[in-house]
């Protein structure tokens, strides 16, 4: 499945009203919040159609998935958009990842937990907000608003700290080591997303963490309350991913690359893509594979990248947010 798609589901007492344009989306959030209720009346439509007193609006199908026979049950479910709610412990597991790895399907899970077999992204973890109420018609409203849309996350702060992680050893560790050199500050690798938080631990020095936003989205609540305990100590920077940063400086000056950064959503097949940093990696690899001096690969960065008027454009984009 490719593209954004807008969901209302309604009866005469509640209508909810959001877009999805990543194959997995989070809701969190308190109890009380419609975040059941909605489940409930896709379920509702799922099995009685107009008769239970729901509409649904889509372009897509969508289909509730409980534990009752999941594999089974969702190995039939096709080029859908798949709600799954809180309680439903297989969302954590290894064979539910692979499960969404290999499907063409959008993916809505509900749930208080990090999911850290999942790459999804922080801007799509949302909370359920209630934003306006009929009183003619008794109806409430409900939308979606990012959960952690207060969170600092900025690129402009490098100049200000002492230490610059990142999140793997390879070409983005590339790209900052060298800012770091140049302002004589440490670069370090944390050699994977999950040892961000445990090095962090360790540190009392200001550090900007670098890591690829379009699959952070498990680890960010733990990082989030930490943040808070150490203000102005951790700065994050996550771009949907170093790859994607590279695309946006504009240094490979090409229309298309252009036009897919505008909405990427419509080009991103989740049967193909885990996650939007494995698309961008793969774009990237494409748009310079015949070029041998600007050949991209994740394992080592090419010189072309760190010449400096190259350097300045990359930087020119942190610095934008």
């Amino acid at each position: 499945m490719i593209g954004k798609h807008h969901i209302e589901v309604r009866n005469q007492r509640v209508m909810f009203n959001f877009d999805l344009k990543r194959n997995i989306t989070v809701i969190r959030g308190d109890s009380a919040t419609g975040k059941t209720t909605l489940i409930s009346m896709i379920s509702d439509y799922e099995a009685y159609g107009k008769e239970s007193g729901v509409k649904i609006k889509c372009d897509k199908p969508c289909r509730v998935l409980s534990s009752l026979d999941w594999q089974y049950r969702l190995s039939a479910i096709k080029d859908s958009i798949v709600f799954i709610d809180e309680g439903n412990k297989f969302i954590k597991s290894i064979e539910f990842a692979e499960a969404v790895r290999n499907s063409d399907n959008y993916y809505v899970l509900i749930t208080r937990e990090s999911l850290y077999n999942l790459p999804y992204s922080m801007e799509e973890v949302y909370e359920m907000k209630k934003y306006r109420k009929n009183t003619k018609l008794q109806r409430v409203y409900n939308g979606l608003r990012r959960f952690y849309s207060d969170m600092p996350i900025s690129g402009y702060q490098l100049d200000e700290a002492d230490v610059i992680m990142t999140e793997d050893s390879n070409s983005g560790f590339d790209f900052f080591d060298r800012i770091a050199k140049e302002k004589s500050m440490q670069s370090m690798s944390a050699g994977g997303k999950s040892n961000i938080f445990r090095l962090l631990t360790q540190m009392t020095d200001k550090v900007v963490v670098v890591a690829d936003g379009a699959a952070f989205g498990s680890e960010i609540e733990r990082i989030y309350k930490l943040q808070s305990t150490r203000p102005g100590k951790i700065v994050l920077y996550l771009p949907e991913s170093f790859e994607w940063l590279i695309l946006s400086s504009n240094i490979l000056n090409d229309r298309e690359v252009e036009e897919i950064l505008t909405h990427p959503e419509d080009y991103i097949d989740s049967s193909l893509y885990f996650s939007w940093e494995q698309y961008f990696t793969s774009l990237l690899s494409e748009k310079t594979v015949d070029t041998v001096y600007m050949r991209y690969t994740k394992s080592q960065l090419a010189s072309f990248y760190l010449q400096q008027e190259n350097i300045r454009k990359i930087m020119e984009k942190i610095e934008q947010g």
